[in-house]
């Protein structure tokens, strides 16, 4: 789940996206303050807004919202109260965390990417990476699937020339890192850092 609010931006919506899929066809379903937007073909509810947020919600932030149990449980209530029957399942771990870099191979259909598997705790990723410094041995910052980057931009499933890619290695420049190099290369944290530890923007 990600959560966004712009009140000068947008007005006073939250918008709250619940799966990173794109879907072809949508179609909306409202009642009161909520619409949801569901997929036209399988009825699957892949987002909805909150209109007149401010009067169902305590919102102090703008921009990308932190996901806590309580503003979920505040929207679960919402949603309920509106007879919409949608269950939210929510991931609260960590999107940024510390990876391990166990192997590097170069991409069979580009020069410049390479194909890394990252430990992130109990899984490993593929990740596909155009970083020139990305080697195995490393400990690097992992945006996982469904991670919201200072840019905005939200973290999906890609393929990249053919191959699957579930993640991004960061830079420190994309982490919004202050005084980040210019230079392209991916942040190598140090040697203590924890594999599968959150990482703190």
């Amino acid at each position: 789940m990600n959560i966004f609010y712009n009140e000068k931006g947008v007005g006073d919506v939250l918008l709250v996206q619940l799966t990173t899929t794109k879907f072809e066809e949508i179609q909306t379903e409202s009642k009161a303050d909520i619409t949801l937007i569901k997929d036209a073909k399988t009825g699957e509810v892949g987002a909805f807004n909150v209109f007149n947020a401010s009067k169902h919600l305590e919102l102090k932030e703008s921009g990308s919202i932190e996901v806590t149990k309580e503003i979920v449980s505040s929207l679960q209530d919402l949603l309920s109260q509106n007879d919409f029957a949608v269950k939210l399942e929510v991931d609260f771990t960590p999107k940024f965390v510390i990876g391990y870099v166990s192997s590097k191979e170069k991409h069979p259909n580009a020069d410049k990417l390479n194909v890394c598997q990252v430990e992130v705790g109990e899984e490993t990723l593929q990740i596909v990476c155009g970083a020139p410094n990305v080697e195995a041995g490393q400990k690097v910052v992992v945006a996982k699937v469904g991670a919201v980057m200072p840019s905005g931009l939200v973290i999906r499933p890609a393929e990249l020339r053919g191959v699957a890619s579930s993640g991004m290695i960061c830079s420190a420049k994309e982490l919004a890192i202050p005084n980040a190099p210019e230079e392209k290369g991916i942040l190598v944290v140090e040697e203590h850092n924890e594999i599968g530890s959150a990482f703190q923007l």
